[in-house]
């Protein structure tokens, strides 16, 4: 689980708060024996991670949230737009050979099929376009229509979603990358991104940098 460091100072900056709040400045800097300029930092910290919260002519008081009952809050408000990658997308009409191609040249695990008004028809996978390879089809000649995830079967998101809700999407399907569509008609989509597992790894360096404002 992760949690946030605090200063033995800013530990003691809590407390006080806790105990004595609303409270301002001056008052805790007095209790601690200190100058105001002095704790400016660590309030300033404090104030931006939502330990404390600040209010003109009152005072510092205390939020009653635990670091990460504040972090889980910050990650909750992540959304797709944030963390989504340019998706991959290939023909309905192409070939098996040709998408293997494009997985291997733009090194991606998931292509999106689209139609030739652009939208969303089905998804391939690595594991699609093994099987097919291992048969003694003729690669070249077999359209990727004829392997795909089709819809309804696609699981997909929007830029809105909560990166979340995604996460728990593939782990739910088992699956590597969802496409991030935009509504163009009744069951027709746009694919405007895509949202992965490398994705998702972004969110928990970000957050290992603390770099989640």
């Amino acid at each position: 689980m992760v949690t946030i460091e605090l200063t033995g100072r800013q530990e003691r900056i809590l407390n006080i708060v806790k105990d004595s709040g609303p409270i301002t400045g001056e008052q805790i800097a007095e209790k601690l024996s200190l100058t105001r300029a002095t704790l400016r930092p660590d309030l300033a910290i404090l104030t931006m991670a939502g330990f404390l919260d600040a209010r003109p002519r009152v005072g510092y008081f205390y939020t009653g949230k635990t670091g990460t009952q504040l972090l889980t809050e910050k990650i909750k408000k992540l959304t797709v737009k944030e963390y989504q990658s340019i998706p991959v997308v290939v023909e309905e009409s192409s070939s098996v050979y040709d998408a293997i191609v494009t997985m291997f040249l733009e090194d991606v695990g998931t292509l999106f099929v689209v139609d030739k008004n652009s939208l969303l028809v089905g998804v391939l996978s690595r594991k699609d376009l093994l099987r097919a390879s291992i048969g003694k089809q003729e690669l070249e000649s077999m359209p990727v229509s004829v392997i795909m995830t089709r819809m309804p079967n696609i699981t997909m998101c929007e830029k809105d979603d909560s990166i979340i809700d995604v996460a728990s999407k593939l782990i739910e399907k088992q699956i590597d990358a969802l496409p991030v569509v935009k509504k163009r008609g009744e069951q027709e989509y746009e694919v405007i991104g895509r949202i992965t597992k490398t994705n998702m790894t972004k969110v928990l360096v970000d957050i290992s940098h603390d770099e989640l404002d």
